[in-house]
């Protein structure tokens, strides 16, 4: 039987880079992985296919809205809804079967199955223990379960039933306006889908800026998702069919109930370590489910590191991915880091929602005295150009007496990508002068972060 330098426990994006990191500082490198592909959540039911469903869904709200205005005239397409799944699972085959040909590329032993650490240094895969010196546990994370309300996939779905719905919803409540509710709310609007959203808190995207959460609530609107802010769901009833969804206001009032075909139950994630025996072994576990580590993601058992949605800190596949690189330069001895500071967070619907660092009313709380910058896309000639200045605009935080960002968000065409540039600046600790003094292309997107910057000194100049 082999043994290992490593055994990593999943295979999503924190647990293949960390592998393919591993074995680049030539560690004998194995990932075990349950699932018949790579990739784990993000690649297979998550990030990648609902980001070729936002694609394919924003093609046809251009079709069918702004075609004609640019001179493209004809009959609007009509939706293939099987056709546009095999598209969606043919994007998700391109992405898992690039990360088997990375192992194999990196020579990392692929142990398919469900791991379980019978003790340190141990892995049993089925009826198969393996030898290691280091374990990192990258198990990922399951949808959050909501009392009273019970998934079968079919007419009360998370997020991976929301992916393979048999056909496409008259009407949908979507419980729950953070990234994903709102991302696959928007991918049924588009598609004809009466969509209405139902959450606990006052505003959507709960933690973001609140020039964030109104601006881009009023652009859904516009869109045509309902909200219903400030509701607790008490429960969905269903028939073979259909669904009501029961809430009652915060505030106190009666119980209302809303008809659905589907309801997306889109409150949140929770850390998946079922089945590791992590009790057996004594590894120390968080009060919210987490696996307790150090600043190197070590857990108090020797030997054992956990990293990306099974710790603390967002879940976000970025933020497991930087992990899953900082662990493996830890365990080859070298000095792993991850500036928890800098990781941007992106809501992929049209427009965009991208930020980074900390928000206004946050550095208020502190005490910290700012300046804010803020430029609206319709000062934009290229957003006017794509017809997606409406709404939209870039907002720099910064110290006000040293100039440092300390924080950005931005609503808008291409946000996720623009965002970068600020979490550069804010990782070398650069001033809102300075990126104001950077020459941005004309015209690009980009240049809306440039009066932004200006906008946290004497001004911008297109506004």
């Amino acid at each position: 039987m082999a043994s290992y330098d490593v055994i990593i426990i999943g295979a999503g994006p924190g647990g293949y880079v960390s592998a393919i990191r591993c074995a680049q500082l030539g560690l004998k490198t194995a990932v075990v992985e349950g699932r018949e592909t790579l990739g784990g959540t993000c690649l297979n039911v998550g990030c990648i296919p609902s980001k070729a469903l936002l694609h394919a869904t924003h093609m046809l709200h251009e079709a069918e809205h702004n075609f004609a205005g640019m001179g493209l005239k004809g009959k609007s397409p009509s939706v293939d809804w099987n056709q546009m799944k095999s598209y969606k699972d043919d994007v998700i085959n391109q992405n898992t079967g690039g990360i088997e040909f990375l192992f194999k590329k990196n020579k990392i032993d692929w142990i398919k199955g469900y791991g379980s650490i019978p003790a340190p240094g141990k892995v049993q895969v089925g009826d198969t223990t393996y030898d290691t010196k280091n374990i990192v546990i990258a198990s990922g994370s399951v949808p959050a379960a909501l009392p009273g309300v019970d998934v079968d996939e079919k007419i009360v779905v998370t997020s991976t039933g929301a992916l393979e719905l048999s056909k496409i919803p008259k009407k949908m409540v979507v419980i729950g306006a953070g990234v994903i509710g709102l991302e696959l709310g928007s991918v049924y609007a588009r598609l004809g889908s009466e969509v209405t959203v139902v959450e606990y808190m006052d505003a959507v995207c709960p933690g973001m800026d609140k020039d964030v959460q109104r601006g881009f609530k009023r652009i859904l609107e516009k869109q045509g998702l309902t909200f219903i802010m400030g509701a607790a769901v008490q429960g969905v009833d269903t028939t073979k069919t259909k669904a009501k969804v029961k809430y009652q206001p915060k505030k106190g009032g009666d119980t209302q109930t809303l008809d659905a075909d589907v309801v997306l139950v889109a409150t949140g994630r929770k850390p998946y370590t079922d089945g590791l025996g992590l009790d057996t072994i004594g590894v120390t576990m968080t009060d919210r489910g987490q696996i307790a580590t150090d600043a190197k993601w070590a857990t108090n058992v020797p030997g054992i590191y956990a990293i990306g949605d099974a710790i603390e800190g967002p879940m976000l596949a970025h933020k497991a991915e930087d992990e899953g690189m900082a662990v493996a330069e830890v365990i080859a001895g070298k000095h792993g880091h991850v500036n928890y500071g800098v990781i941007p967070g992106v809501v992929y619907t049209t427009p965009e929602v991208a930020t980074v660092g900390a928000t206004e009313d946050a550095l208020k709380a502190e005490g910290r005295k700012i300046k804010v910058g803020k430029f609206m896309f319709m000062g934009n000639a290229r957003a006017k150009a794509v017809g997606q200045a409406e709404g939209g605009f870039v907002k720099i935080i910064t110290d006000k007496e040293t100039d440092r960002i300390l924080g950005a968000a931005i609503i808008g065409p291409a946000a996720g990508d623009m965002i970068h540039e600020l979490c550069v600046a804010m990782e070398f600790g650069a001033s809102a002068e300075d990126v104001a003094l950077t020459c941005h292309a004309h015209p690009t997107y980009s240049e809306a972060v440039r009066e932004a910057a200006l906008a946290c000194g004497d001004g911008p100049i297109h506004s």
